[in-house]
């Protein structure tokens, strides 16, 4: 794997996922990370975006996945979100963290997240 990689980190998104009723219906705010694992030598020398990963449009997809169809499990939302990254064939591996910091737990705690890492073989 390349040691070349892009972080975007802290993305928040309003979201409708959860196991319960009042999570699918009122929606909560959900943070994710995203590190992607590509070679960047190719823009390094060039200077030119179309050599690497653009993060706004990686940012936006990820926050459409996050605003669209309600998954039970942070898990499934994860690794759609995972999925998705390696549609682009330039990366070697991504790695989706998914916090849900409001999750219905009745104790206090500072976040829970899930994080999910794909390569290619």
């Amino acid at each position: 794997m390349t040691p070349d990689r892009i972080t975007l980190t802290g993305l928040r998104v309003r979201g409708h996922h959860g196991v319960f009723e009042h999570e699918k219906r009122d929606g909560q705010d959900f943070l994710v990370d995203v590190t992607a694992w590509l070679d960047l030598s190719r823009a390094a020398e060039t200077d030119d975006l179309a050599d690497t990963l653009h993060y706004g449009e990686l940012a936006e997809g990820v926050a459409a996945i996050v605003a669209g169809r309600p998954y039970d499990l942070i898990e499934a939302l994860a690794g759609r979100i995972a999925d998705e990254v390696m549609v682009d064939d330039r990366l070697h591996a991504v790695e989706v963290t998914v916090h849900k910091p409001s999750a219905p737990i009745p104790l206090s705690f500072a976040d829970v997240s899930v994080t999910v890492h794909r390569a290619r073989s």
